[in-house]
This record gives structure tokens, sequence and C-alpha cells, in this order.
């Protein structure tokens, strides 16, 4: 090929990306959602993807792919064209825990995927049901030691954000081994079970379980965070009921797959700003006890690298594997 040729060839490419770019999103965006529909990731997520549609002017059609902890939603993303039309309503269950305690999964979470924003960051709680004769903190540690393999926690599957919540929680309570990990496919799942009494405690996001606990389906005992939740003030944190150096919380942002045109990311970028900014967005986030965040895609790809590090380091601690 000519030089010339070549030259207009490269213009013709560039122009092309251009005007992809100015008239992106033209068609329905579908946002993966790694989870059962009614757990506090899809519940964060659809706010978001409502607003989302508003913004962008293009709807955003929320498509649940829920197992695995969330690996098996960010894998499809992972695998799906880098046009900027599927994206993963991505957490620390599919970024940072899931990756860190599955030794194979079929992405990278950081080289797989272009981080575009941060939308929220969630108190985890502590929930019991009320059978359960405790009303703190300290009694359901007292009464799992002395009714040993008799309490079984929820998690919503191996590897999810709710497994690492209660996973940290058990061990530094000193009651790993007195109790019994039963893994369900969602917080949707595992917050029903509970409820149930097919398990008798929990430990996940806030979002999910607010009307629950103020309905008296469910007894709430603690927050993860490191300061009381305005949602429920009256609910201490783990560290002031007796397990002091407890922490954990769970985060959500936006991602798309490796090699999605920079000028696509900038576009969604904005529009995750716009969306969390919102007053309505804002009211709905604070009922669910959410933050609503926001930061530039350089700056989430640094959180999930550091995030996906800590939680290497906590499984290692703690001798979490794929199968507890």
């Amino acid at each position: 090929m000519k030089r010339l040729e070549l030259v207009l060839l490269l213009c013709a490419l560039i122009a092309a990306g251009a005007s992809h770019a100015q008239n992106y999103p033209s068609r329905p965006i579908r946002m993966v959602s790694p989870n059962p529909p009614g757990g506090a990731n899809d519940t964060i997520g659809r706010i978001i993807a409502n607003k989302l549609t508003e913004v962008l002017g293009q709807q955003v059609v929320v498509d649940n792919r829920g197992g695995a902890g969330g690996t098996i939603g960010a894998e499809i993303v992972a695998g799906a064209n880098h046009d900027g039309y599927t994206l993963l309503a991505g957490s620390a269950a599919t970024q940072a825990f899931g990756p860190a305690i599955h030794r194979k999964l079929n992405y990278d979470p950081v080289r797989d995927f272009e981080p575009v924003s941060l939308f929220a960051i969630a108190q985890n709680l502590l929930v019991a049901n009320p059978s359960v004769s405790v009303s703190n903190v300290k009694q359901l540690i007292a009464l799992a030691k002395a009714k040993s393999k008799t309490l079984n926690y929820a998690s919503g599957g191996t590897g999810s954000g709710s497994h690492y919540a209660i996973a940290l929680f058990v061990h530094l309570a000193g009651i790993d081994k007195n109790t019994v990990h039963i893994p369900y496919k969602g917080g949707g799942p595992s917050v029903a079970a509970t409820m149930a009494g097919e398990t008798q405690f929990y430990f996940g996001p806030m979002a999910s379980m607010v009307p629950q606990v103020k309905a008296g389906k469910l007894k709430a005992l603690a927050v993860g965070g490191l300061k009381r939740s305005p949602t429920l003030p009256d609910v201490p944190t783990v560290a002031e009921a007796g397990v002091p150096a407890y922490q954990s919380f769970g985060w959500f942002g936006l991602l798309a797959p490796a090699k999605t045109p920079k000028t696509v990311i900038t576009r969604l970028n904005k529009a995750v700003a716009d969306a969390v900014n919102s007053s309505d967005v804002s009211q709905k986030f604070l009922q669910l006890g959410v933050d609503p965040v926001h930061n530039l895609p350089e700056e989430f790809g640094k959180f999930v690298v550091d995030q996906l590090a800590r939680y290497r380091k906590t499984v290692q601690d703690l001798g979490i594997k794929a199968g507890d």
C-alpha cells in the first residue's frame, strides 16, 4: 500500500472512531448485573441504570447474570465487544474478592476491563433471624460458642462480597469453627433464607435489608463500617459491639470491556457523575444506607488494583478457600 493511501486509511479510521464517539450511544446499552434480582448489588445497579437511561438518552437494560459470587457476569462482560454497549455493574466481589479466592477465572479483573467510575459505597449490615435469641453481637458470639455447629450463616456465594464480610466476622469473633457457612446464588436468596430461618445470620450490603429490618422480618445487630449509618442510627458498628478489629464495606462501580474507546469511557464517566450527583439518586441511596460517589477512570482503576491486593492478603491471612 502506498504511503498516501495508508495516510488516507488512517485518517478514515480516526474519523470513524470520532464519529462513533460523537454518536454514542445510538442504541440501547446492556448493563450486566452479576447477581440475581432483589439483592443489594442489583438494587443499587438498577437505580444507576434508570438514571443513566435519562442522562444518556438511550435505554440502559439490566441483564441479571448471577452465580459464582458474581464472576459469571463479569466473565460475560470481559468477553463482550468493546464498543460501549455492554457494561458491568462491578463490585468488590467481581473485581477483588472473587479473583482473590478463585485461582482460575476466565477473566483478569484489571487487564480485561476499562474502569469507568465508582458510583456507590455501601454499609454492610449484620442481621439475624428474629427467632434467634440474641439482641447484640456479643450474645451472638456467645450462642455460637455454646451451641457449636447449630448456627448457619448465609452468603451470596463463594467469593461474593457478603462472603468476605461474614468470613472476616466469624474469624475475628472466634466462631469460624463453631458455625456453618451456607452459600447461596446472590444476596437476595441469602436474605430470603435468613428471613425464613434456613440460616440464622447473614452479613451483607445494607441496601437490600433496610425494609425487612424496619418490618421486623430481620434483626439488625451491627454495621460493618467505621461509623454508624444515618439510615439505622441506633445500630452500632461491629467494632463498638465487641469486635474492634472488624471493618468491611461494599463498593460498586461501572466497568467496560478492555479496549473500549477512551472517548466512550469519558462519555460514560460524565454520565455516571451526572447520575450520582442528581438529587433523586442521592435520596434513593440515602434511604438504602448507600453513599453516592464518583471518580475519574484512572482513579477507579487504581482503586481496583489496591482493593485486589488487600483482598488477596485477607484471603491468605484467613486461609479462605473456594469451597469454604
